[in-house]
C-alpha cells in the first residue's frame, strides 16, 4: 500500500507493569521477558518496530527492570532502545508517557508490550501514518473489531463516527472497536498531565471532549496475551501464519 511516509522515527514500549494477570510466570521474570512461539513478548514488540524502519524505541521498566535492562542491552537488531527508568514507581501508561516524554519526538508511536498482532495490507504503524493529522488530532488508536481480535474477553472500548471520531463504550453496551494498545500520540495529547501515575484515559477524555481523539481499524489480526491461557492457541495462529 503506498502512502503517506511514517509519521515518528520513534516507538514507546510499555513495560513497566507488575503482570499480575500473567502468574505465576511472572513470579520470576517481567511480564516482557515471557516467551510466545520461541520470542518473548518484548522482542515481538521491537521486532515489529524494527521491520517497519521505525529507528528508535524507548521501553519504560519497573518490574523485575535489571532484568528487562539486560534482555535490551544484548539485543543487536533494530530498533535502538533506551531505557525510561521507573525502579522508583510505577507510572501507569499515562504516567509514563510523561516520564519518557524528554526522550520523545512529537509525535511517537506507543504500543504495550503484552500483544501481538499479525499486518494486514501495510504494518500497523504505516496504518496510523496513513490516518495521522496533526492539525486535527491529539492522538490516533489503532482499534479492531471483535471478528479480528483473539482471546479477549471484554465488551468492546470504542464507537468510531464515519469521519474516525472515537467515543466511548456506554456502561452496560458492547462496543464494536477494541483498543489493540497501540496508538500515534502528539506531545499537545500531555499536556498539563497529572504528577506521578495515572491511566492514559485521564488524557483520553479530554481529547474525546475536545474532538481530538481519533480511531483506525486494523485491518489484520490482533491477540491479546495477558495471561498464561492465552500463549499456546497464540502460538498455534502464529505457526499457520
Amino acid at each position: 500500500m503506498s502512502g503517506k511516509p511514517l509519521a515518528s522515527d520513534t516507538a514507546m514500549i510499555l513495560a513497566a507493569g507488575l503482570g499480575k494477570r500473567m502468574r505465576p510466570l511472572t513470579a520470576s521474570q517481567p511480564k516482557p521477558l515471557v516467551r510466545v512461539a520461541g520470542k518473548s513478548l518484548i522482542d515481538h514488540a521491537l521486532d515489529k518496530v524494527g521491520s517497519a524502519g521505525i529507528a528508535h524505541a524507548v521501553v519504560n521498566a519497573h518490574y523485575m527492570a535489571d532484568a528487562l535492562e539486560g534482555h535490551l542491552k544484548v539485543r543487536k537488531t533494530a530498533p535502538q532502545v533506551t531505557l525510561s527508568d521507573e525502579r522508583e514507581q510505577l507510572l501507569e501508561t499515562g504516567g509514563g508517557m510523561v516520564r519518557a516524554a524528554s526522550l520523545l519526538p512529537d509525535p511517537f508511536f506507543c504500543l504495550n508490550s503484552d500483544n501481538i498482532w499479525l499486518d494486514g495490507p501495510s504494518d500497523v504503524f504505516a496504518e496510523l501514518s496513513q490516518g495521522w493529522d496533526a492539525e486535527r488530532m491529539d492522538a490516533l488508536v489503532l482499534v479492531v473489531p471483535h471478528t479480528r481480535a483473539f482471546h479477549y474477553r471484554g465488551e468492546g472500548d470504542f464507537h468510531l463516527d464515519p469521519n474516525g471520531k472515537v467515543t466511548r463504550r456506554r456502561p452496560g453496551r458492547v462496543a464494536p472497536f477494541i483498543y489493540t494498545g497501540i496508538q500515534l500520540v502528539s506531545k499537545r495529547l500531555l499536556r498539563d498531565a497529572p504528577e506521578g501515575p495515572f491511566s492514559t484515559n485521564v488524557l483520553w477524555s479530554r481529547a474525546i471532549e475536545e474532538g481530538r481523539l481519533y480511531g483506525v481499524s486494523h485491518m489484520g489480526l490482533w491477540f491479546e496475551v495477558g495471561e498464561p491461557a492465552a500463549i499456546k492457541p497464540t502460538e498455534e495462529w502464529l505457526t499457520r501464519a
